[in-house]
């Protein structure tokens, strides 16, 4: 086994950030000028359509209008969560829509926007959405126009006609009228603008996306986040139940075996201590072999399920002390934050990462008939990453069983991801990452 250790490069001042801040200055700035007409697009079409629908309630013709005017929400609630992910740096969310059974009567399709909450909910935000997109517009462009206006002011400051009778900014605030009182004054608003430009706009561009996430991704993203909790609640019992069936199956297979013929040994040498005293002897000694080697599989059982060598010293430790008892050789590389006080992650995850590489390397011994295994363990930023490649024959997936199916619970469980690539030949990789 060769082992190393995987150091932290210390962060400095990235040379992309001021471009970073600049590309999100004129992501947020797009997103809230071209949200004032698109508000009032919305605003002004379903509005006439809500209008419409209501003079017309009377008649059949009131129902067909109202459908169209929550399709016409839902399209402009569509635009509008194309455009969110950029500002709120998250991935796209669509609700789930209801929609009409096959072969249903025009009539029923027209009442299914209508019975689907989340169409009324498109529809609040397409009125909403005006009074937040022209206040958030109008601070927008105060503040563009501040930063270039006053930063630039030297520039055109010839060029406005000055009055004799006149009073101007810097002399009610005493710096006389004098143009270099102007220049200076100007450029110092310039600048504040300048500089508190990014923020501004971005809390304007936040404001407008928290609406938009609110009414028309928040009940979705619940959805999705019960749906993922119940997967996680699902995965974690049969994660548990495998590794129940597993346990009993090395407990029978193994140490209840030996205890059993440790008992007929003891009860045979119980029949010959009287009769033959050596025989009685040898038996003892038998039984005595019989005990160590129990007591061997249960230290071994036990190290399967919580080592005490994790729990003491971190995941560093118990990796290496797993690699070194592996049969084929293990290059080890793991990060050495994670057997520090503060860079351990939480005891769950530390022992789900432990199994997850205690069965790869199980299922590498097997299975993979390699010669080599490579195993790299790396703590990022909100993550745990777990790298097992072997230069096996391939072929590994995890419907075929060999331990990886309820090992994808198991990590599942945690939220987290199993990835196996394992094509025909090799070699297979191995990679986990879980929650940190």
């Amino acid at each position: 086994m060769t082992t190393t250790t995987a150091t932290s490069v210390a962060a400095g001042a990235e040379p992309g950030a001021g471009r970073t801040v600049l590309r999100q200055l004129a992501i947020d700035s797009g997103y809230v000028f071209l949200g004032l007409p698109l508000a009032l697009a919305s605003f002004v079409v379903l509005v006439t359509g809500v209008a419409l629908s209501a003079g017309l309630a009377v008649t059949v013709t009131g129902l067909p209008i109202l459908a169209g005017t929550l399709y016409a929400a839902r399209g402009f609630a569509d635009i509008e969560r194309l455009r969110m992910p950029a500002v709120l740096r998250q991935p796209r969310v669509r609700p789930n829509y209801r929609t009409a059974e096959p072969g249903a009567s025009a009539w029923r399709r027209i009442f299914v926007p209508i019975a689907d909450a989340q169409s009324w909910l498109d529809l609040a935000h397409g009125w909403v959405r005006l009074v937040v997109a022209l206040g958030t517009f109008v601070i927008t462009v105060v503040w563009w126009a501040g930063a270039i206006g006053g930063s630039l002011y030297w520039a055109y400051d010839w060029a406005i006609p000055q009055s004799p009778g006149d009073e101007g900014l810097p002399e009610l605030l005493g710096l006389g009228d004098s143009a270099a009182a102007r220049i200076g004054l100007n450029t110092a608003l310039g600048v504040f603008f300048l500089i508190t430009l990014p923020l501004v706009v971005r809390g304007c561009a936040l404001m407008q996306a928290g609406l938009g996430r609110a009414l028309l991704t928040g009940v979705a993203e619940m959805r999705n986040r019960i749906t993922v909790l119940e997967e996680q609640k699902r995965a974690a019992v049969s994660a548990e139940a495998t590794a129940l069936r597993k346990l009993e199956r090395d407990i029978h297979d193994g140490p209840q075996q030996r205890l059993v013929r440790l008992a007929m040994d003891l009860s045979r040498a119980q029949q010959q201590l009287n009769s033959d005293p050596e025989a009685a002897r040898q038996t003892l000694g038998e039984a005595l072999a019989q005990t160590r080697d129990t007591l061997a599989e249960l230290r071994a059982l036990s190290r399967g399920i919580a080592p005490p060598i994790l729990v003491d010293r971190g995941l560093p430790s118990a990796l290496a002390a797993l690699a070194g008892r592996g049969l084929i050789p293990v290059e080890l590389a793991v990060d050495p934050r994670l057997g520090t006080a503060d860079g351990r992650p939480d005891p769950a995850i530390e022992s789900t990462a432990y199994f997850v590489v205690a069965e790869a390397l199980t299922n590498v011994a097997k299975h993979s008939r390699a010669t080599e295994c490579w195993l790299t363990v790396t703590r990022e930023e909100r993550s745990l990453r777990i790298v097992v490649i072997d230069d096996g024959e391939g072929g590994a997936h995890l419907s075929k069983g060999h331990g990886l199916a309820g090992l994808a619970d198991r990590v599942r469980a945690n939220d987290g991801t199993l990835t196996v690539l394992s094509p025909v030949g090799g070699p297979t990789e191995i990679r986990a990452e879980l929650p940190c």
